[in-house]
């Protein structure tokens, strides 16, 4: 039941709903306090607490009782102490600036790769997958880079890191990352402006860091050693990339004439639609990739 207002009315129908939504911004607390009251005697049903925009507010629900959330408050970063990078996030770090180039050294990626087991274990795995239907067996990192190609090394790597460094954060978060990078990736494929198309994806995956980190963006910036392009474009908003980033987050929050709008200012087509299905698709997949890896 949506746009919920507790009058007595509802009770009738109370023994056939599954959810109600609260408006957890404009709803006092005392009157949220009242609804859980009159609730207790229908169990089944439970409460969706909407526009949930911070951390305190959604710990406030969940002590409530409130079992389920909507809104940007995981999209956001909670200050705490800041988080050092564990051994793998700094490798993968290390492996996103060698690979944010044009021109990749094989030689420098390899060998990051050949100093970190688990890495060097996720490479071939992801390699020697059913998705790519190998008709023989990737024995070497060496052999792994080559055959995947600089766009798939480029995905996995962000993938990886993003896995690495959110371990205890919503899961949604990370999907939320992975839709805005392809999502970016596939505006500056049919917009056609950049060399390099990977750049895009990174910056998208990199745009929630701050949240994923707990820290400022300016923070996590220093921490991972990225093209001055993406650090314009997350730190001052700036630039393509930046254009790119603006009209994926209207398409996140159901903006569609501030999208359209955009869309035209950028000179991009009418599938940029299509290009957003596209993305939730392709993170279904990845996400399954990542589960089982």
């Amino acid at each position: 039941l949506d746009d919920y207002a507790h009058q007595p009315v509802w009770r009738h129908f109370y023994p056939f709903i599954d959810i109600i939504k609260v408006d957890f911004l404009t709803c006092d607390i005392e009157n949220v306090k009242t609804i859980i009251e009159d609730l207790k005697p229908y169990p089944h049903i439970k409460l969706l607490a909407e526009k949930v925009e911070t951390y305190e507010l959604y710990n406030q629900a969940f002590e409530l009782g409130f079992e389920y959330f909507q809104g940007f408050f995981f999209s956001k970063p909670e200050m705490v102490q800041s988080k050092a990078l564990p051994p793998s996030g700094m490798a993968l770090a290390e492996l996103l600036y060698e690979t944010s180039s044009v021109e990749m050294d094989l030689k420098k990626i390899t060998d990051v790769f050949e100093r970190d087991v688990n890495l060097s274990y996720k490479l071939l795995r992801y390699s020697n997958s059913a998705a790519f239907a190998r008709r023989s067996e990737i024995n070497t990192i060496k052999q792994a880079l080559i055959v995947l190609g600089a766009a798939e090394i480029k995905k996995l790597l962000s993938l990886l890191f993003a896995a690495q460094v959110s371990a205890d954060k919503p899961l949604e978060l990370i999907r939320l990352s992975l839709t805005r990078a392809r999502f970016c990736e596939l505006l500056a494929i049919s917009h056609g402006k950049l060399r390099d198309t990977g750049i895009a994806f990174l910056t998208g995956m990199m745009s929630l860091m701050d949240a994923i980190l707990d820290e400022e963006m300016d923070s996590v910036m220093l921490k991972l050693p990225l093209s001055n392009e993406i650090k314009a474009a997350l730190l001052n908003n700036e630039g393509l990339l930046a254009e790119y980033l603006n009209l994926v987050t209207l398409y996140e929050q159901g903006n569609w004439h501030a999208a359209n709008d955009k869309a035209q200012q950028l000179n991009l087509g009418d599938d940029v639609p299509d290009a957003y299905h596209e993305a939730l698709n392709w993170v279904s997949e990845q996400m399954q990739i990542m589960i089982d890896n």
